[in-house]
Formats: structure tokens, C-alpha cells, sequence
């Protein structure tokens, strides 16, 4: 007689049930898949807009309240950011010609290198690296008409996401319910496991997003008094970079530096590095005042969570897949401590 467990009760009375139901999930699955970034965006929208939603509820029934919060999000977040990251992409294409086509002075920007020790020939690494250049140049002009020649899939998204956002905003404490009722789990490790997912998507979700939003504007307020082109898409690749730890608005405000002294601005070169540097320092006295000292995430797995995500879900992948890694480390923790017979006590 081997020491295994014996299966659980319920799938030795209802096998067929059981595969029926896993059949079905399944199915359910591979429908989802083609929109799965539009959903996981609705349901990041609801995690978001469900404490307005309780407080709209006070003065409106709940699917008079829904209705507002949606509209409201379409017309003041969906559609501004629709447009905002439209001018990013037309403007990242310009920076990436005008480096193209040598607008800058490389000469000028190798003195101010050879000025910090180091010596580069920057018409030989551009020539030597000239196909490299010209098709990332490409790829992102290939995108940018992939995206506008996606229009219909991108509005069928989107409309999906409203949906999923409405449904959960309405009838979302209906649905938790419904899926711990659903799940064979303790009623104990159920909490745990919520609070647990609620702290994860907190601290990924809220407190990164209004971090890197904080740092993006603050950056783009000096870039605009320095005089710097393209504001839109530094503002964007500041937003993206400060997501990511050990980066963050360094990539933006270095560069910047770089090109304000090759054109001949000392003084203004040097008040960004100054104001770079105080943004990025910001960070120190930001992230704990809006997150909290908490441990539900480490650096490991943001930077990992973030960059597959981004390969798995899309966008929404910076978001999500942090919140992926960092609930497989809870899961896997209940599952052991249970596994092993300790209390969650």
C-alpha cells in the first residue's frame, strides 16, 4: 500500500462532472485568450475605480452608478491616453530620423565625452552599427503602422474592456464571492489568499503607477523650461522607465543633458542634471509615502514580472505580471505551509 492521499470525495462521486467542468474552463479559456489584455485592463480599471463606484452607490443605484464611472473613465482616461500615446509613437519616429539622419552634432557630443575620460568615434560606431540602426528604425515605423492598421481590433478591445470594467464595478463583490464559493479551498486560506492578492495588486498597480506618473510629470516640467523637443514621448518613456527599479528616470534626463550641452546649453545642461537628479531621487521619500515599507514585492520580481509580462499580456503587462509572479510566491506559500500541516496562525 503506497502513502498516497486518497483523492478528494467530490471528484470520486462526480468524475464526469469534474472533467465536463475543466472541459469548459478550457473552452472559456481560448475564447478569452485573443482579448486577454483587453480583460486584464477592465479588470485593473475596476480594481482601481470600485472605491468610486461604493461612494457613488451612496446617491444611485448600482448600475446607474457603473454607467457614470465608466463614461467618466472612457472621456477623462481612455480616450486622453488614446491621443497622448498616439503623439508619443509620431514623435518617437521623429527623434529616431533625426538621430538617423546625423541632425546632431557628433562631433560636439564626442568633446563632451573625451571631457569625462573616455574616447569614442561615434560616425564609426553609427556606421559600423548602420543596419542594426536602420532596421530598428523600421521595426518602429512598422509598428506604428501595424497599430494604426489595427484600429478595429484595438476599438473591439477596448469596447471588451468597458464591458468587463462595467460587469465588475456592478456585480464585482458578486463575482468574488461566486469564485471563492467555486474554489475547494478552506474558507481561511481564502482570506489569506485575498488579502494577499489585494496587497500585490496595491503595491503594483496604485503605488508604482502614481509613483512613475509623480516622477514623469515633475521631469517633463523641467524638460519644458529647458526647451526640449518630442515632450510627449520623454513624458511616456519616463512613465515606462521609472516602472522599472535601478532605472528609472535616469534614461530620460541623462540624454536630455547630453543634448542640451552638445547644442551648446552649459547652463541648462547643468540645471537638468541638478533637477534629473533631484527627481530621481524622489523616489527615496515617494515610494515608501505612497506604498508603504511593505515586502509584497521585491526587485526580482517586479523586473522579471514586468518584462514578461509585457511579452505575455501586452502592455498590461507591466502591470499584471509583477502581480502573477508575486501571487504564484503566495499561492506556493499556502499550498507548502498546508502541504506541511502548519498553521496559518
Amino acid at each position: 500500500m503506497d502513502g498516497r492521499p486518497d483523492p478528494p470525495g467530490w471528484l470520486v462521486r462526480q468524475p464526469g462532472l469534474t472533467a465536463l467542468a475543466l472541459l469548459w474552463g478550457l473552452l472559456a479559456l481560448f475564447v478569452f485568450l485573443p482579448y486577454l489584455q483587453f480583460v486584464l485592463f477592465g479588470v485593473i480599471l475596476a480594481y482601481i475605480f470600485f472605491p468610486v463606484q461604493q461612494r457613488a452607490e451612496r446617491y444611485a443605484r448600482p448600475t446607474v452608478a457603473a454607467i457614470v464611472v465608466v463614461v467618466a473613465v472612457l472621456l477623462v482616461i481612455l480616450i486622453p491616453l488614446i491621443y497622448l500615446l498616439t503623439i508619443a509613437v509620431q514623435q518617437s519616429l521623429r527623434v529616431a530620423s533625426a538621430i538617423r539622419s546625423g541632425q546632431l552634432d557628433a562631433a560636439m557630443i564626442e568633446e563632451l565625452i573625451e571631457t569625462a575620460g573616455l574616447s569614442v568615434d561615434l560616425v564609426y560606431v553609427y556606421e559600423s552599427n548602420q543596419v542594426r540602426i536602420a532596421s530598428a528604425v523600421q521595426e518602429i515605423t512598422s509598428g506604428a503602422i501595424d497599430l494604426v492598421g489595427s484600429l478595429p481590433a484595438l476599438f473591439i478591445g477596448l469596447s471588451i474592456t468597458l464591458f468587463v470594467l462595467f460587469a465588475l464595478l456592478r456585480d464585482g463583490e458578486e463575482f468574488v464571492g461566486w469564485v471563492q464559493w467555486v474554489l475547494p479551498i478552506d474558507e481561511e486560506i481564502l482570506d489569506e489568499l485575498r488579502e494577499g492578492l489585494d496587497r500585490l495588486m496595491w503595491v503594483s498597480i496604485v503605488g508604482n503607477v502614481a509613483v512613475a506618473a509623480i516622477q514623469a510629470m515633475l521631469l517633463v516640467v523641467g524638460l519644458a523650461i529647458a526647451g526640449l523637443p518630442a515632450l510627449i514621448f520623454l513624458t511616456v518613456a519616463t512613465f515606462v522607465l521609472t516602472l522599472l527599479p535601478f532605472v528609472g528616470a535616469f534614461g530620460v534626463w541623462v540624454p536630455a543633458t547630453v543634448y542640451l550641452l552638445a547644442v551648446q546649453r552649459p547652463i541648462a545642461g547643468a540645471a537638468m542634471a541638478v533637477y534629473g537628479l533631484f527627481v530621481t531621487l524622489s523616489d527615496t521619500y515617494l515610494r515608501p509615502a505612497l506604498i508603504g515599507r511593505s515586502g509584497a514585492l521585491n526587485n526580482a520580481i517586479i523586473v522579471i514580472g514586468i518584462f514578461g509580462g509585457v511579452v505575455v499580456f501586452g502592455a498590461v503587462g507591466l502591470f499584471i505580471g509583477p502581480v502573477v509572479l508575486g501571487g504564484a510566491k503566495l499561492v506556493s506559500d499556502c499550498f507548502g505551509r498546508e502541504h506541511n500541516g502548519e498553521s496559518t496562525t
